[in-house]
């Protein structure tokens, strides 16, 4: 190894700046497995309704986005079918105060 390489690495190390060149970052959920619905959200009432929403959905184990329309009053939810189910989803709205209805596609 170089004498270079070698202080780039000291440098990285004692920075605190860790890379690790060429691996993968580990997924344990592959972009196929996950699934996509559209929630009709009618009780919004305010702009500010909507960061209420994003965070009740976005605490559903499973759920990988949220996120949250006022104009069209919907929530676009990405969620693993196998840690989390619509109903878990239309739960966590209601519970916030903010019943909701899967949306037909």
């Amino acid at each position: 190894m170089s004498i270079l390489l070698k202080r780039l690495l000291v440098v990285l190390l004692f920075s605190g700046h860790f890379v690790l060149v060429g691996a993968a970052e580990p997924d344990s959920i592959s972009a196929k497995s996950l699934k996509t619905v559209t929630l009709d959200v009618r009780k919004m009432d305010c702009p500010m309704c909507k960061i209420t929403i994003r965070k009740a959905l976005e605490k559903v184990d499973g759920v990988k986005e949220a996120r949250v329309d006022y104009d069209t009053k919907t929530a676009r939810v990405t969620f693993d079918p196998a840690a989390t189910s619509v109903d878990a989803l239309t739960r966590a709205t209601a519970d916030a105060g903010y019943p909701s209805t899967l949306k037909p596609e």
